[in-house]
């Protein structure tokens, strides 16, 4: 490969830590309260809400549905109209979030159900209010396999970036398609596709690291 090549690849990998980095962060910051929300309301909960419980679902359940290439479509105007383009690094930021905040609460609640039900019982023998018992038991209970979720949707967002590349997005995807797919250069695309691999196996790795720590506490 030339120098051009790898110094693109070079970019392509920082693009790539950036988009991922700021788009799984934003998405656990809105995807958690919305999971949390999504556990509280549900059928026998602390705080059951059918009718909240059923719109939030619904909205969630259609996001999740959607494949990521047509969300990418669809969300081209609120992109332009958050960043002021539609295409680069952090114009991809807008639909990666997005398409990972009903993910991102989806593992939320499912953490959520996993809290044993003693623990909720034991706090409200206690006195403790609903808000206080999602804060300070349920929370902290759960936090290992939020943790994990968390290592999940990094990795979630990472494959998807790579897709992002489709209309005019940074990062290695986007240099896979341009000099590996439309330019025959297969060393590049192979190149690209191991980065991508490798990336998400450390990510999980790591993911799972934390979370056996976490429970050794």
């Amino acid at each position: 490969m030339s120098e051009y090549i790898v110094d693109a690849i070079k970019m392509g990998i920082l693009e790539t830590i950036e988009m991922t980095f700021f788009s799984a962060l934003i998405s656990y910051i809105l995807g958690l309260p919305l999971g949390v929300v999504l556990y509280a309301t549900s059928k026998g909960r602390l705080l059951e809400n059918k009718p909240v419980n059923l719109v939030l679902g619904t909205i969630v359940n259609i996001l999740r549905s959607l494949p990521f290439l047509i969300l990418l479509v669809l969300l081209i105007p609120f992109t332009r109209l958050v960043t002021g383009s539609s295409i680069g690094t952090v114009a991809s930021i807008v639909p990666l979030t997005v398409g990972t905040i009903p993910i991102v609460a989806r593992m939320v609640e499912s953490s959520l159900c996993e809290v044993s039900p003693g623990i909720i019982e034991a706090a409200t023998a206690m006195g403790a209010s609903p808000l206080y018992t999602i804060l300070h038991f349920i929370l902290p209970e759960a936090t290992p396999s939020l943790l994990l979720g968390g290592a999940i949707n990094v990795a979630t967002v990472l494959g998807y970036s790579a897709m992002a590349g489709v209309i005019g997005g940074g990062g290695l995807g986007a240099i896979a398609l341009q000099y590996g797919y439309y330019r025959y250069q297969k060393e590049v695309l192979w190149t690209t596709v191991t980065l991508l691999v490798i990336m998400v196996m450390l990510i999980q790795e790591a993911g799972e690291l934390i979370a056996k720590k976490k429970r050794k506490i």
